[in-house]
């Protein structure tokens, strides 16, 4: 395991040389640029240089005049020693502005994730065990919905009926007009308040598939020979689904589970951006839509090294869930 584990840390060093290149170099070639912006407004200034003599500054003084390849070691050379320079739309640096926001999206993430693990696997496991029973029926007509309508129909639905309708949420932001005047344990309730429906949100809109997957899997496992075995020898059917058939239908929600590990950081771009939450999915997109390297190349960087670590975990959770797999 030991040595399974070496040799997969290095293959991921590896890929994520070869990652952040590409990032770097699609971010290089992305047609908005910030240095164009401000070289625009500094240049319609009366009595201001020219356009052009402004870009060439610009571009000097970030480093974006070198080509891709001597910009791209240069950006390696501090990244490493943990300096991804300042973000040029938020003007403070990058470590900074990410760490004010990544949090809010990191406790959404994982609340959504906790509460679709919690329902969606019991339910396709009952679903499956009820197969073709209007149990069955509801759950797959739940789940097709929950895949097929986008997050910001549910999202627009939501603030309809308990914001407009019925007031129990404010329609925006994340704190109430009188937050300020709170005690601590009030300005924690407004919070909360406020994030209720846009993890409403996101669960309701990926709750769906993970249903469908457990109830497929279990349905497989179900009609697998020792299953039919194991009743045969008289077991419970209680003992069946859970302690033979689920456990063999883990193995691929760990796959599920462990790719989800991004996602908690990633962020919710557009159920942000509805409910105007200032978390890290709103954040990057205003940056990359500037085209703000220093934050994007950290940001994304970050996404990388999540990805290729939820693999390995992934993939050492195998033989954990299941005694047969071993890692050679």
């Amino acid at each position: 395991m030991r040595k399974y584990i070496v040799k997969r840390l290095l293959l991921s060093v590896m890929i994520l040389f070869c990652v952040t290149f590409i990032i770097y170099a699609l971010l290089r070639c992305l047609p908005a640029s910030y240095v164009e912006t401000v070289a625009m407004q500094l240049a319609s200034k009366p009595g201001a240089k020219p356009y052009e003599e402004w870009l060439t500054q610009l571009n000097a003084s970030y480093g974006l005049d070198k080509g891709i390849l001597p910009g791209y070691v240069t950006w390696l050379g501090d990244a490493v020693r943990g300096n991804f320079g300042d973000s040029w739309k938020y003007t403070v640096p990058v470590l900074q502005k990410f760490s004010e926001v990544i949090w809010l999206s990191f406790i959404m993430g994982a609340i959504a994730l906790v509460l679709e693990l919690v329902i969606a696997i019991p339910l396709g496991v009952i679903a499956s065990t009820k197969q073709y029973s209007r149990t069955d029926y509801a759950v797959t007509a739940g789940a097709l919905i929950g895949i097929s309508l986008p997050p910001f129909f549910f999202a627009t639905i939501l603030k309809l009926i308990f914001s407009v309708k019925l007031g129990w949420f404010d329609l925006f932001g994340l704190v109430g007009r009188d937050y300020a005047q709170l005690d601590a344990m009030g300005q924690f309730l407004d919070k909360a308040n406020h994030l209720v429906l846009p993890i409403a949100t996101l669960v309701i809109v990926s709750i769906g598939s993970l249903m469908r997957y457990t109830r497929t899997n279990m349905l497989e496992v179900l009609n697998s020979d020792y299953i039919r075995t194991a009743r045969a020898k008289g077991l419970s059917e209680k003992k069946v689904i859970y302690q033979h058939a689920f456990r063999n239908t883990l193995i691929p929600l760990v796959t599920i589970v462990g790719g989800s590990l991004p996602t908690l950081f990633s962020g919710a771009l557009i159920t942000e951006t509805l409910f105007s939450i200032p978390g890290i999915g709103f954040t990057s997109y205003e940056a990359m839509r500037i085209g703000d390297i220093p934050f994007s190349m950290f940001y994304m960087t970050f996404l990388a090294i999540l990805t290729l670590a939820s693999n390995l975990l992934s993939d050492i959770l195998y033989a954990v869930v299941d005694p047969r797999v071993r890692i050679a």
